[in-house]
């Protein structure tokens, strides 16, 4: 009878960990519903420019940002872990997503749209598979430096792209950024002053509801004046480019292409953007939860961003992630739990349905002044400053990230930037650094027996492993005197390599006339060391006692 009741009591825990909504759903009260109601809205009316903004950054027609707000944006809310973030289209993946599909097709047709669900399908299934075996702690290997670098490069190439809209330029031959500047030069008599004027107009508008009216839907207030104006500037529509008509219905459903040639031309991209998408959101999400102080599981986020791509593709939705401008939004809006999010989604469905249509008439220059405005945004200035003045080490894997992300295909900086972190990181564990310390830091018993002339003292800041014996050993090989004392607090570790180290050097030592001590050495080093019959019996006391080991 005892066990029945324990396992009845297990049974909402387990269901709660595959269906996390469980958990906060039927918590909800009629004020954290009004709540949530109120910040979905808000939610949903910021989603219509910026959705459609950051489609066109994607090369894709503008109603797939739209419908990339819906299906991910609820089963990312259902599965994951954050109770405030929102995910969606977002300005980094977008233009990652259009980099990498590029050379494969034309932006905008039906090829490249095949393509992107497509590679939205394989993202979610490399997501899904990191959370299902508890890879969660791989997020932890994007250093913050990678991902400021990754988008302060990638902000820069939302802007280029957006210039020749912003200047009122027929679109230019597609090309990496370094080869879109020349064509720009060579174009500058062909400015448009009216385009210009309708950028800067949205611009300082947005700007403008920022600074005064945070609360109010800057964006989109910003691009009703704006089609306002193109409208008095060209009533026709035969001068000022807008955007394409937007079809108004619910997304279509789509099957993604999983032919083994589609697989192999996607995969390397997929497991790029896959892991962009994580880190995005699970920054976001560390950041919401160090605000309302809730505990945050990275497994179970994976799962979420992985079935939310999953789902979005088969719902005609591009690869999502974390939105830190909706979140935030969210937050400040009220939200008391992830239906804010669900609810955000439900509210865009009416709005695509009736209001899509009206979309025909925003200008292009607005979109893009919008998103020169976006791009800027991105970039973290206080990051980049802290990183330059504090660590030499990260500024330089900033800047690696920073160049590849213009240089080279975007999957491929991401893959720099973490080489570039793990080559210092392991820089770092292999080259501890050998302190010389005076004999009066040793213990008393060695101070009562050893004399300064006859001993050194060296302090190792680092584990003793196979990577890190070399740079060791040639520190030490300077000191000649008989003895030696190591001063082995800072040792966390230590494997046979390390083993072999000691001995070699204590044979040294004893031919010298000497030997070799460790002082302040730690259990688990002790324990190792006993058992290679290392440590003399007469050393053998108890670990929490201050002690010297002789070799």
């Amino acid at each position: 009878m005892m066990e029945t009741a324990t396992d009845l009591r297990r049974q909402p825990a387990r269901l709660e960990r595959w269906l996390p909504f469980l958990g906060w759903l039927p918590q909800q009260t009629s004020r954290s519903l009004r709540a949530d109601a109120v910040a979905g809205l808000t939610g949903a009316v910021l989603v219509v420019p910026q959705g459609v903004a950051y489609a066109l950054l994607a090369g894709l027609p503008p109603e797939y940002g739209l419908y990339t707000a819906i299906v991910p944006t609820v089963l990312a809310a259902l599965f994951g872990s954050s109770r405030q973030m929102v995910s969606g289209p977002t300005a980094a993946l977008s233009i990652a997503l259009f980099a990498t599909l590029q050379p494969f097709a034309e932006a905008g047709s039906g090829e490249f749209i095949a393509l992107v669900l497509t590679l939205t399908f394989l993202a979610g299934v490399f997501q899904l598979l990191l959370g299902l075996a508890r890879l969660g702690v791989l997020v932890d290997l994007v250093s913050h430096s990678v991902v400021t670098g990754f988008t302060a490069g990638a902000a820069l190439i939302i802007a280029t792209s957006q210039l020749p809209h912003a200047l009122g330029l027929a679109p230019l031959a597609s090309g990496g950024f370094i080869d879109l500047w020349p064509q720009l030069f060579a174009r500058v008599g062909d400015i448009r002053p009216d385009a210009v004027l309708i950028a800067a107009f949205t611009l300082t508008l947005c700007l403008a509801f920022q600074r005064w009216l945070p609360r109010w839907p800057g964006m989109l207030l910003a691009l009703v004046a704006a089609s306002l104006l193109a409208a008095w500037l060209d009533p026709a529509h035969s001068e000022i480019l807008r955007i394409a008509e937007v079809p108004a219905g619910l997304p279509p459903l789509a099957l993604p292409d999983v032919s083994t040639d589609t697989l192999r031309l996607l995969t390397p991209g997929a497991i790029a953007l896959g892991l962009l998408g994580l880190v995005e959101a699970a920054a976001i999400a560390r950041a919401f939860a160090a605000r309302s102080g809730e505990r945050l599981n990275s497994n179970r986020e994976f799962i979420g961003q992985g079935l939310s791509n999953i789902g979005g593709a088969c719902f005609s939705a591009y690869v999502s992630s974390g939105s830190f401008t909706r979140s935030g939004l969210n937050a400040s809006a009220g939200a008391r739990s992830p239906l804010a999010a669900v609810l955000s989604a439900a509210f865009l469905i009416p709005i695509l349905l009736v209001a899509a249509p009206l979309l025909h008439h925003v200008p292009m220059s607005a979109m893009a002044g919008l998103l020169l405005l976006v791009a800027a945004k991105l970039v973290d200035r206080h990051s980049i400053r802290e990183t330059l003045k504090i660590s030499r080490s990260e500024t330089a894997i900033l800047l690696i990230t920073f160049f590849s992300t213009l240089l080279l295909a975007l999957e491929f900086a991401i893959y720099f930037g973490v080489l570039a972190s793990l080559v210092v990181y392991l820089r770092r564990t292999t080259r501890p650094p050998v302190v010389v310390c005076a004999l009066s830091q040793a213990p008393a018993e060695l101070q009562q027996a050893l004399t300064e002339p006859g001993c050194s003292v060296v302090r190792i800041d680092g584990s003793l492993f196979f990577g890190a014996c070399e740079s060791v050993a040639r520190q030490l090989e300077s000191h000649d005197r008989p003895n030696l004392v190591v001063l082995a607090a800072g040792i966390n570790f230590i494997d046979l390599s390390g083993i072999h180290l000691l001995q070699h050097q204590a044979r040294r030592c004893r031919a010298r006339g000497g030997r070799l001590y460790l002082a302040g050495t730690k259990p688990d080093v002790l324990a190792c060391l006993q058992r290679a019959g290392l440590v003399a019996d007469e050393n053998d006391r108890p670990h929490h006692k201050p002690m010297a080991i002789t070799i």
